[in-house]
């Protein structure tokens, strides 16, 4: 894809995947992970607009997970879809947030992601679990989009 912002390896890329199939298969919930060149000024606004351009209100539960990484301008944003915010406190990703940002100031940006991804699927499983009755379809895609 031309202009695509790079800044995972492949190899990170297929951990960071692995890691949100792994989470996906333990909750309804899905996340996604999504690499912007650059922000309007207001990531969180990014993030929502981001959010509904890649679908990610379509689940059936309204338990997607985004996390909006702008490497450029060392900026990012996790948001979650109004089913988890129904259940949730408003501070929920505050831990996943102070996680990443540890080890992005050391450089390690596909731990702070992978790990923070494991954080939220713990969080994600508690409140949306697989019960074994229903299914679990994958509702959205785990590759990482760019724009």
């Amino acid at each position: 894809m031309a202009g695509m912002v790079k800044f995972f390896s492949p190899e990170e890329e297929q951990r960071i995947i692995g890691a949100i199939q792994a989470v996906e298969k333990r909750t309804t919930g899905e996340i996604r992970v999504h690499l912007e060149r650059k922000s309007s000024g207001n990531i969180l606004d990014d993030a929502v607009g981001i959010f509904h351009r890649l679908n990610m209100h379509d689940t059936k539960a309204h338990n997607g997970v985004l996390i909006v990484i702008v490497p450029s301008e060392k900026q990012f944003a996790i948001i979650g879809d109004e089913g988890i915010d129904d259940v949730l406190p408003d501070n929920f990703w505050e831990d996943e947030r102070n996680l990443m940002v540890a080890q992005f100031k050391k450089g390690q940006y596909c731990e702070g992601v992978v790990k923070a991804i494991e954080k939220i699927g713990d969080k994600l499983q508690a409140h949306f679990p697989v019960t074994g009755e229903e299914e679990n379809p994958n509702e959205l895609p785990d590759d990482i989009s760019y724009s």
